[in-house]
């Protein structure tokens, strides 16, 4: 059950910051749930882009620093793009105020690290790119599912929905897929390239 928000954090006057914590609690449940709209993913793309001012740097709000690298790294390799995009920022804000958002996270980087150390002796941020590849294309599919690999493929299913989440929501995600805006049609039909996208990536 995702943290409830008690009453005393909804209304005191002058609690802007408390209702924008509370707001942001609130998406993060929804996106542990799987009902992160479009447009409560652009309410925290402009949290985080808020988060940035006045330096223009995002600095990590939960995430130590290696943690923070590996969901920017990872990010990346399931989307190309996804890293520039925001996508750890994306995470790392909404699990700054939402521990249980936060958890699945933390432990299955925790993971993914003893898992290269124990193929590799290397953490995942230190592994060859044909390392990389060799770990990842296997818990990328839930038909390689085995006891000991099972937190791993959670982990990346995980991964792989926040990283969706965040960069087709954001302005390069929505570039890409040729978003033109709402406007009158006769017939709505999903982009060939957008089924490509998607189809190449599918776990199953």
């Amino acid at each position: 059950m995702s943290e409830l928000i008690r009453p005393e954090e909804i209304a005191p006057a002058g609690a802007a910051e408390t209702s924008r914590r509370a707001l942001l609690r609130n998406l993060a449940a929804a996106a542990m749930a799987g009902a992160l709209t479009e447009e409560a993913a652009a309410q925290v793309h402009q949290h985080v882009a808020a988060a940035k001012k006045p330096g223009g740097v995002y600095k990590p709000k939960y995430f130590n620093g290696h943690e923070f690298e590996t969901l920017a790294v990872l990010s990346d390799i399931i989307i190309p793009g996804a890293r520039a995009a925001g996508a750890a920022e994306f995470v790392d804000l909404l699990a700054s105020n939402n521990t249980e958002y936060a958890a699945p996270f933390t432990g299955g980087m925790l993971w993914l690290d003893h898992e290269f150390d124990r193929r590799f002796q290397t953490s995942f941020l230190k592994a060859t790119a044909a390392q990389r590849t060799e770990v990842l294309d296997l818990i990328a599919y839930r038909k390689n599912r085995t006891p000991a690999l099972s937190p791993g493929i959670e982990f990346f299913d995980l991964a792989r929905r926040m990283a969706s989440d965040a960069y087709f929501t954001s302005r390069e995600g929505i570039k890409e897929i040729g978003f033109m805006g709402n406007g009158a049609t006769a017939e709505f039909k999903v982009p060939q390239a957008v089924l490509d996208y998607v189809n190449k990536r599918s776990p199953v």
